[in-house]
């Protein structure tokens, strides 16, 4: 009697599987790649911790537009099931929100990620962001001092103000060609510690 159910079950199964006429969008998942940032912490002009994914500039300092400088190096998680060909890495500059994250930076309960994210999201790449340059070949570290930021990006320091920030976005294409302009909000949340680093960035400080 068991056995006449399983195989009950297993014909209903099959029978229904024969019938199926809809094909849904999950079923067709695949595995993507996800852009990963390491920010040399140590050439920040403030404090910083890395898995907040932000440098400082302070202006307080003389000389700082060319003595200070904002260094971190682009890499990318493939996970084992996918291939990365390129990144484009977009640049902007952008005026401070009206509630910038608070510095010192504060801790989740964890003490180990940041209370809330360094930088708005979603980091979708817009037409006023410039494309700084096109990466192949990974890992990639990038040296910027505030002069040469602001000349690519056309912005005048002496107008600058605390809080003001330089942010970079990112454009990824795979080796099926496939380009992902945009993550899940989610997906890159710094304050969540998510594994993708959609966006990194140095804000300016005055103290």
């Amino acid at each position: 009697m068991k056995k006449f159910f399983v195989y009950a079950i297993l014909l209903a199964a099959i029978a229904l599987d024969s019938c199926k006429n809809v094909e849904y969008d999950w079923e067709k998942a695949t595995t993507g790649a996800a852009p990963k940032v390491t920010v040399n912490i140590a050439k920040s002009a403030l404090p910083t911790v890395q898995t907040g994914n932000v440098s400082f500039f302070n202006m307080k300092e003389a000389d700082y537009a060319t003595k200070q400088q904002f260094e971190w190096t682009l890499d990318y998680f493939d996970f084992g099931r996918t291939t990365v060909t390129s990144i484009d890495v977009y640049l902007s500059f952008n005026r401070r929100e009206s509630s910038p994250p608070a510095f010192p930076i504060v801790y989740s309960l964890a003490g180990e990620f940041p209370s809330i994210r360094q930088f708005p999201l979603p980091s979708t790449v817009l037409p006023t962001d410039k494309l700084f340059e096109t990466v192949t070949s990974f890992p990639k570290t990038f040296t910027h001092t505030p002069a040469e930021l602001a000349a690519f990006t056309g912005t005048n320091l002496a107008t600058v103000t605390a809080n003001d920030y330089f942010l970079f976005k990112f454009i990824l294409t795979m080796g099926d060609g496939r380009k992902i302009v945009q993550y899940q909000e989610n997906a890159c949340d710094e304050s969540r510690g998510e594994p993708c680093d959609c966006r990194v960035g140095v804000r300016f400080k005055n103290q």
